[in-house]
Formats: C-alpha cells, structure tokens, sequence
C-alpha cells in the first residue's frame, strides 16, 4: 500500500453519466472512476458501495486517494464542447435586434471586435467569457478572436491560466470588412497567424490544452488569394481550420458573386485547400446535396449553432440528413449571433430546430435527447479532432468532466436556490433525470468541472 500522504490520485465516486453512442445513454447509478495526476482515467467500476469503495481502493492500491463525491441525485457527465464560439462577441450576446447577418455584422459585431485592439479591454471580455463558459460545463472551445495578434495571444493565455481546452483563431479578413477593422494584405494575415501560432508553441509546445486554429471569417471577407495563402499554412503547419459556411441565402448569393468560378460555397474552400478532415464549418443551414457529398467526402466537420440561426432567422439546418450522410456534427453557441453561452442551451435549441423542421418533413427529422447530449460531447470532440481523449469516460482519456448536482424536493427544504431550476421528487427514473437536467439545467446545476483531472470551476456549494 502507498503510504504517501498525497498520492495525485483521486477516486470519484457516485453516478455517471456519457453517451455510449448516438441513440444510448450508459447510466451507471454507482460507480467510482479513479483518475492519475497525469489527469487520465486509470480505471472504472460499476456497482460499487460505500462499503465496496475500500475494496477499489485496495484492488488498486489507491488507499490515499483523494475521494470526490456527487450527492444522491447527481451525476458526473463529460464536459461539453463549444465548436464555434466568438470569444470577441461576448458583451453582445443577446443584443441583434431585427437583424439579419450581414447588416447584423456591421452593425454590432464589426465595431464590438475593432476595439478589442485595446487589450485592457481584450482582458475584460475574455476573461469573463473562459470563465462564464467553464462554469456552464463547457471544458473545450472552439474560439474566434479578433484580428488583433496581441489580443488573439492574451485570450490563448487566459485560457491556459485558467485551465480550459482552447482553439485559438486569429480572424483573418483582407476584404468586405470596414475600414478601420480588416488585414491591410494578404501578406500580413499569414504573418500576423504566424504570429499567433509561434506564441500558442511557446505557451503551450505539445498543446496539451491550447492550440492555433487557422480562421478565414468567411469566404466573403477574404480575397480568394487570400483564402488559397490561408490554405497552404493549413497544408503546411497541420494547424485545424474554421470558418463559416451557408449560414443565409443572401450570404450564399454573395459568394456566388464574388466567386464565379466556383462551383458552390464549399467549393470556394475546396479550391483554396481548406476543406479537409481538419476543418470546422459552422452553420451549413442551406448547403446543396452535392456540398453535403463533398463535405463528406473530405471528412470535413459541421458546428450546428441553433440558437444563432434562430435569432438572426437565417434558417433551420437539416442534422437529421447531415448525420444520416455519416457527417461529423458538433455543437456551437456561434456568441453572440447566439444569445448564451451554455452548450447545454444549444442541445435544447437543437431539439426545437429539428422539431420545426420535423413539422413540415416528417418526424424523422427529429433529434432526441440522447442524440443532442451525444453532440455536445462526443460529437464536439471528434469537430475538434480529440475523440480519443474528451467526451466520453473510457480509461486511458482526460478527465474532462462535470459535476451535476440536481435538487430532491423536500418538505422540510422548501429553499428554491439550493441545486438549480430542476426538481426531482424521487420517483423518476435515471432517464427521467437526465431528460429533465438537459430541458431545464443551467451553470446553477454545475457544481464543479474538471479539465485534465485539474479543478478549474466550483460553486460556493460545492464542498469537494
């Protein structure tokens, strides 16, 4: 037996909760998941009691483990993945008024960006959102920044401070853009993501947790030499991409304009060597049958941000038919086109969208609760490219988890703000549980999240 006083090692004991595929929830109502201080699991058991934590614990020789554990009806689920989140976006969210995108743009995202070249300003904004996203479970992100190298560098900082998996993306955009908010060159947006990337190597080498991500805005706001320089460093440095995609019909009309020679919209970063099976695409709400092919085709990936296409009334995306074609789809919060940063938000807006598209064709269309869970961690992770170590509870991946805590109604505890919006009366089932955590949940349910084993949010109410 290990007699050291503090092993690094911690055994969390009680529910869990991940997706076992895309239609199956595994639940096991007892369980106890040890986790390394490299923050990897090294083992799972099922069934255990209180009496039968010991026997773990001997089994493994993990006598001085650290235990962590979830009260009566809570569960450890895995932390959710945002694909496509705009960091530089955050005071805004909420505020769109009537717009649609391209005047949305100009009108409130355009100017909120430009000023973040102040980076006292840069600091406020981003230190909120990696904190305001961790505590509403989400251990991974898919970030836009600004154009701003020292900026874009300090929110990859802020990042690895505060422990959050991040996808750093210096925008790039040498075209439609303001005056007083795009790259001066084609030339400069290649040195200034350089510039980016060299500070993510020297933060982090082995970008155990951040990590550059070449960010063409869209196809409308690069020239296409642009577009096709920004395709050669993604060749070249193996760095992921994202941009956007078929977001609305006017979008799509432009890049017809401005791209005559191509095919479609995704045939734009076809060309330029950005459609790969490292590329993030949001939105693709109106891509054609041969878009989805060839999307497929390149294994290239799509961030569905529901909430975005519903405030800005850019349109419904057909998941169904994208996941039936075997395309990887995540989810995305796309702040502040979308008004929360909660990737548990997403998942019911997900649902809603698919039910108006199931009102007009057919109940098929339809996505359930097990398939939006699935997306907003499973799903998230293979957008991101790290399936092999987030989103599920296997041995040998990170423990990146959350710690869910839901409120018994009791007659002697009438307090409303003790657990969260979600009243459990005692007899629901585990699905019963979990249907009325993903309907009715917030960052109040969150009691704690954990990014590589590494504590990096808690509530007051959590004791640890």
């Amino acid at each position: 037996m290990d007699d050291a006083p503090n092993s690094g090692r911690t055994i969390y004991y009680g529910a869990f909760v991940h997706c076992k595929s895309l239609q199956e929830l595994d639940i096991c109502e007892s369980g106890a998941i040890g986790v390394g201080e490299d923050g990897k699991i090294a083992f799972i058991e099922r069934g255990v009691s209180d009496i039968g934590l010991d026997g773990v614990k001997q089994t493994y020789d993990w006598g001085n483990a650290e235990e962590v554990r979830v009260n009566d009806e809570g569960f450890f689920f895995p932390g959710f993945i945002d694909t496509h989140i705009h960091a530089s976006q955050y005071p805004n969210a909420g505020i769109f008024g009537k717009s649609t995108l391209l005047d949305w743009l100009n009108t409130y995202t355009f100017p909120l960006e430009g000023s973040l070249g102040d980076l006292e300003r840069a600091r406020l904004v981003y230190d909120r959102v990696v904190s305001r996203t961790l505590s509403n479970g989400t251990t991974a992100a898919a970030y836009y920044a600004t154009i701003h190298v020292p900026a874009t560098n300090l929110l990859a900082d802020i990042c690895l401070s505060k422990g959050q998996r991040g996808f750093i993306g210096r925008v790039c955009m040498n075209s439609l853009a303001p005056d007083y908010y795009r790259d001066a060159s084609v030339d400069s947006v290649i040195a200034d993501t350089r510039a980016t990337m060299s500070h993510i190597a020297d933060i982090d080498p082995k970008h155990d947790l951040v990590a550059p991500i070449i960010t063409p805005r869209f196809a409308p706001s690069c020239t296409e030499d642009c577009l096709h320089a920004l395709g050669a460093l993604h060749k070249e440095s193996g760095a992921r991409c994202q941009t956007h995609i078929s977001e609305n019909k006017p979008e799509v009309a432009l890049v017809c304009e401005l791209f005559p020679k191509s095919a479609s919209y995704a045939d734009v970063y076809d060309s330029a060597g950005l459609l790969t099976a490292k590329t993030i695409l949001a939105h693709a709400v109106h891509l054609s049958d041969e878009e989805k092919s060839l999307i497929k085709y390149r294994e290239s990936k799509i961030s569905h941000c529901p909430a975005s296409n519903t405030a800005l009334t850019s349109g419904c995306a057909r998941v169904r038919d994208m996941l039936d074609r075997g395309i990887t789809v995540g989810l995305g919060t796309d702040v502040s086109g979308g008004f929360s940063p909660s990737i548990l938000e997403m998942a019911r807006q997900a649902i809603w969208v698919s039910r108006h598209v199931a009102m007009t064709e057919g109940d098929q269309a339809k996505l359930s609760v097990e398939e939006v869970l699935y997306l907003a961690t499973r799903g998230g992770a293979k957008v991101v490219g790290l399936e092999d170590r987030i989103g599920g509870f296997e041995v040998g991946m990170d423990w990146d988890a959350q710690m869910i805590s839901l409120g018994k109604v009791s007659s002697d505890d009438m307090n409303l703000d003790t657990e969260g919006p979600v009243d459990v009366f005692g007899w629901e089932s585990w699905d019963d549980k979990v249907a009325k955590w993903m309907f009715n949940g917030n960052d109040r349910n969150v009691s704690a999240v954990w990014v590589k084993g590494r504590l990096v949010h808690r509530r007051k109410s959590y004791k640890g």
